[in-house]
């Protein structure tokens, strides 16, 4: 049993029973997130381990006892045996508690939702019962009316009020930003509907992911969004609210984008550089899976719909162990395109269509397998790339569900080192590809901006998609010739043409190899000046093997996100010292916890704000967070003990701020009792120009500054690189942005360290112009160390700052850029 969560006294209690922890937990997160100030109390009674599907009737009484303060239970449940052992369980209760208990037939996650809305809203234990009961209604009415498998248009609302808003994130509607509208509506007493004004499409229900970004939305469309009901005013202010928290609006206008094309294997062969780097090797084809889909049903309805969740429920685990392995090798971000596909996993459209199918006497496989057809050919219809390319999305998640219920195995790429060829991948077959085999990769279908696309890139394996139907035709070993910057491919090339090819790829290895065979050495300049070279890491993994000369900035939010609570002094302690020793016991810069308004934590209270990027984030956040900022604080100097430590302090704008936090970094070392670590040193972040400024004033407070160049170009120009509207405005080697660190730089005098930790650290135009302002070291993503330090050893510092001169005179960024490039 795991519990509880939240609880305020007087409030009917809440039971969730599941045969997996893994979904009711996650259930349960879901819930939560639609009541504020605790809500009821809510007890997880589900599965026989941490990973070991099935009920206990033991823990489920136990559960009901413990969520029972006197107003009364309801107990949630999954299906099959989970009813069997919430009714054995309160056979075993107190005639008095099971009197007050409830069991609610409800479905588990839209009826936890409505429970826990109502239960928080003080209804009694027959009320919370009812509308978690009728959880399921609208979705009923809205797909019982169609044939199976059809997708109908959403039914007219009632009269009721509308909201409008446009689109600002540069690809639209897309799937992370849609779910936090579905999250919004749900356990509201409304009917919300959306809809794009800019195309004309029809009403979609902002309850379903998969209708929502159907709705093709793209960057300057306007979404109008319907509510009618009981809570239509608050749905509306809700939508309104998730769409500015998740980057959908913003207050510049943005430019429209002209739609591009998908390829699909049929489309004239126009291929598309996806992941830069050549490769020459045999071709490997991907065998593809196939799924040998039972047209018969091999049970009633209710048999099949229960193969069908616990297919699901595999399917999940599947998904969830690929983001995590994908977390380690490619990084969070990365990572974070499996969450998108767990989301499409529970879509309620997608569901509901393949509960339809089961109910019309389909079996469970060819339902689910109709309706993702359905829901990857709404968005296979769209105009936009980005959006289009989701469809592989849709299918890569039926894919998964299908494994489950044939047992099929994964797609089998031909034995051997070379050149993979594929139709398509999903972003789990690119996620799992090893870059020491797999060369490069050419595909039929597909888009540079299809998540698989993504992955590749952050593999570093060189890629071409759009490639044409042809290349399925390829044989296992000729020869295939890949640029994965230019799309260029060739198969079974010349001589000449293979010759070609070989000597780009030698040439680039070749000074690869010689950056990597210089790693672990210092860089120092041409004229002797030594200029560190660090790691950005977010894990152990990303600091191992890099041969840095210490980790410039570990960000410590890989602790904290993805989970219901803060971790501990332990747990943190443990997880840092990991890190140290991935780098051989070298300096660690730990960045206390970055998060805000606009990467909220569950279990870290924050305000609701218009401009999260000037709200309450980073120090200001921990500031008001004293006891969570304590034990970091206290995790951080025991690890100081151990091993070299910087901590550094994030989005400080004032010299107050950072004496709070120096005066909180005191308490934690006498709360440890053991003195100051003697290898502690104490920094912050110079992200905001106010910091630049008034560098000199920070300096006497701190042993080195580190300049965020990502954060710090966007203040500076009120530009923000995820929006294609000024995108081209946010160039760290604008001047200005240059004019801010060499403030930094004379600010701090020759005692103080100024680092860069941004993006502008790894960009080759920018290293010299940086060691020229002053900058004495540099840190950025593992795959970039050694051609960083490589580039630093060919510098000369009297030049560099001459450079640096003349690139702070330079009337924009376009200018700077042609300067280092001459």
């Amino acid at each position: 049993m795991t519990g509880p969560v939240g609880g305020h006294p007087g409030l009917v209690g809440i039971v969730v029973v599941s045969h997996s922890r893994a979904l009711a937990d996650a259930a349960v997160a879901l819930a939560r997130e639609m009541v504020h100030d605790g809500g009821p109390r809510i007890e997880v009674a589900a599965g026989l381990d941490e990973t070991t599907f099935g009920t206990d009737a033991t823990a489920i009484m136990t559960a009901v006892e413990a969520a029972d303060d006197g107003a009364g239970v309801v107990v949630l449940m999954d299906l099959g045996s989970a009813v069997l052992s919430a009714e054995l369980a309160l056979e075993m209760l107190d005639p008095d508690v099971a009197a007050g208990a409830v069991l609610c037939a409800a479905p588990l996650v839209e009826g936890l939702v409505a429970a826990v809305v109502t239960a928080a809203g003080g209804a009694d234990s027959a009320g919370v019962a009812a509308e978690a009961t009728d959880a399921l209604t609208a979705k009923t009415a809205q797909l019982g009316g169609g044939p199976a498998g059809a997708s109908t248009p959403a039914a007219p609302a009632a009269d009721g009020p509308t909201v409008t808003f446009t689109l600002a994130d540069p690809h639209g509607l897309h799937a992370r930003p849609a779910s936090r509208l579905v999250g919004a509506v749900r356990g509201l007493d409304a009917d919300v509907q959306a809809r794009n004004t800019s195309t004309g499409s029809d009403w979609a229900p902002v309850a379903s992911l998969s209708r929502l970004a159907t709705l093709g939305g793209l960057v300057g469309h306007v979404i109008e969004v319907r509510a009618s009901g009981p809570d239509a005013a608050t749905a509306l202010d809700r939508v309104v609210e998730a769409a500015a928290d998740s980057g959908l609006t913003g207050a510049a206008r943005p430019t429209p984008v002209a739609p591009q094309q998908v390829r699909s294997p049929d489309a004239p062969v126009r291929p598309l550089g996806a992941s830069p780097g050549i490769a020459v090797g045999p071709a490997r084809p991907l065998r593809a899976a196939t799924f040998d889909v039972d047209d018969t049903p091999t049970g009633d309805p209710a048999a099949e719909r229960a193969r069908l969740d616990r297919a699901r429920a595999d399917a999940a685990h599947a998904i969830e162990a690929v983001r995590d392995r994908t977390a380690t090798t490619a990084g969070a971000d990365e990572a974070a395109i499996f969450d998108a596909h767990l989301a499409l996993l529970d879509d309620p459209d997608l569901v509901d269509d393949a509960h339809t199918g089961i109910a019309a006497g389909r079996a469970a496989g060819r339902a689910w397998a109709d309706a993702v057809d359905n829901a990857a050919a709404r968005f296979a219809a769209l105009p936009a790339d980005y959006l289009r390319a989701r469809a592989a999305d849709v299918r890569a998640v039926g894919d998964e569900v299908l494994r489950a219920l044939t047992g099929a195995t994964a797609p089998a790429v031909t034995p051997g080192d070379g050149v993979l060829v594929a139709a398509d991948l999903t972003p789990a077959d690119a996620a799992g590809l090893d870059p020491a085999t797999v060369t490069g990769v050419v595909l039929a279908a597909g888009s540079p901006t299809a998540h698989a696309a993504i992955l590749l890139r952050a593999k570093g394996i060189p890629a071409v998609v759009g490639a044409g139907a042809h290349v399925l035709d390829v044989v296992a070993g000729t020869v295939v010739a890949v640029d994965g910057a230019t799309g260029e491919v060739l198969v079974d090339p010349t001589p000449e043409q293979a010759d070609r090819f070989a000597a780009r790829a030698a040439a680039r290895a070749e000074r690869d190899r010689a950056a990597r065979a210089r790693a672990s050495e210092p860089a120092v300049t041409g004229d002797g000046t030594t200029v560190l070279v660090g790691v950005n890491a977010g894990s152990a993994a990303d600091a191992a093997a890099t041969g840095a000369d210490l980790a410039g900035l570990v960000r410590t939010e890989f602790l904290f996100l993805g989970r219901d609570d803060a971790p501990g002094v332990d747990e943190q302690e443990a997880a840092y010292r990991e890190v140290a020793a991935a780098l051989g016991g070298r300096r660690i810069t730990l960045r206390t916890l970055d998060v805000g308004g606009d990467k909220p934590l569950p279990y870290v209270p924050a305000p609701a704000e218009a401009n999260p990027f000037l709200g309450v984030r980073g120090l200001r956040l921990a500031l008001r967070a004293p006891e969570l900022f304590a034990t970091q604080l206290r995790a951080i100097v025991r690890t100081a003990h151990a091993t070299p430590v910087s901590v550094m302090f994030p989005m400080v704008s004032t010299v107050a701020e950072l004496l709070a936090a120096r005066a909180a970094l005191d308490a934690a070392i006498v709360a440890e009792g053991r003195g100051v670590p003697a290898e502690l040193q104490v920094g912050m972040m110079v992200e905001v120009p106010a910091a630049a400024l008034r560098a000199a004033a920070f300096a006497p407070h701190v042993d080195f500054l580190s300049i965020g160049t990502n954060d710090l170009t966007q203040y500076a120009l009120a530009a923000e690189r995820g929006n294609d509207a000024v995108a081209a405005l946010a160039d760290p080697l604008d001047p200005a942005v240059l004019a801010l660190v060499a403030a930094t730089c004379r600010g701090a005098g020759d005692d103080v360290l100024v680092a860069v930790c941004g993006e502008a650290a790894a960009d080759p135009a920018a290293a010299a112009l940086l060691v020229g302002l002053g900058v004495r070291e540099l840190s950025v993503a593992a795959p970039a160390v050694a051609g960083v330090k490589q580039s630093v050893r060919e510098i000369d510092v009297d030049v560099a700052a001459a450079l640096a001169e003349q690139a702070l005179r330079a009337p924009d960024a376009e200018t700077v850029r042609a300067l280092t490039a001459g």
